[in-house]
């Protein structure tokens, strides 16, 4: 693959994973299958799962029960081929420049230095820092460092990219240009990617599907949207509110159930 082209993204398939935790289930019994250069988006209450089916098929988290694969290879373990894409920017590296940030990948898998400069050259413009590729990390704003964790992900060229509420900590203004970005990186290097959030009007604008969840613990796959609006979106037509509407309406039901378990477990 060469430093120009584009990645292609690769399917994802859960069957009937089961993820269990000191004896109790963060995920029971959850299928679903992706398609190659999908982007989906997994919905959900807090603790109903989401990041744990993230994290199965990143490889840091091993099933219970069932299995997870991704090319119809089962997840063994972390591979370049997946990356993942932290709410957090600590996951960065201070001590090293943008560049060298977004090289570490390449670097760590022995990729000549000239086929590395390629590498870092493109991605560093894809996400609009080649003005920063000289900053360290606490010299960026939070948006900035977004952007660089997505190259340094993007630069190992993997099929699959898993993002895990990764605009949660950003202000209001920033997300909502983090998530154009990350729409148009998208549509430039046509990966799969799998995509926690908390907020329905993100999975509207981003995902080609949103899969809801049922409140944890033994969270499961609820229901499916798929979305066929046109691209970029307008979050006020009369579809894309009826579509808000309507995971508002399923996503209240399972945090209604949430309230109710924690309320149980205070008294």
């Amino acid at each position: 693959m060469t430093a120009g082209s584009a990645s292609s993204g690769g399917a994802v398939s859960l069957r009937r994973v089961r993820v269990t935790f000191d004896g109790t289930d963060a995920v029971a019994d959850a299928s679903v299958d992706i398609a190659p250069g999908e982007f989906v988006c997994l919905l959900g209450p807090s603790g109903c799962g989401k990041s744990t089916l993230l994290n199965v098929v990143a490889g840091f988290v091993a099933v219970t029960d069932g299995e997870a694969l991704v090319d119809g290879q089962p997840v063994r373990g972390p591979d370049v081929s997946r990356g993942m894409v932290f709410q957090s920017s600590d996951a960065l590296f201070p001590w090293l420049r943008v560049s060298e940030n977004i090289a570490f990948g390449p670097r760590m898998r022995r990729v000549p230095k000239g086929r590395r400069d390629e590498i870092v050259a493109r991605y560093v413009d894809l996400v609009g820092l080649a003005h920063a590729a000289d900053r360290f990390p606490p010299q960026l704003s939070g948006g900035m460092k977004q952007r660089v964790q997505i190259a340094r992900v993007l630069a190992n060229e993997p099929s699959v990219v898993l993002m895990d509420e990764p605009f949660g900590a950003l202000d209001a203004q920033t997300r909502e240009v983090m998530q154009r970005e990350v729409e148009r990186i998208w549509q430039e290097t046509h990966p799969t990617i799998l995509f926690v959030t908390h907020d329905i009007d993100e999975a509207v604008l981003l995902a080609d599907r949103v899969l809801t969840m049922t409140a944890g613990p033994s969270g499961r796959i609820k229901s499916e949207y798929r979305i066929e609006l046109p691209r970029p979106r307008d979050e006020t037509s009369e579809e894309a509110i009826e579509l808000h509407r309507a995971l508002r309406n399923d996503i209240a039901v399972e945090v209604s159930k949430t309230l109710r378990t924690q309320e149980r477990m205070a008294g």
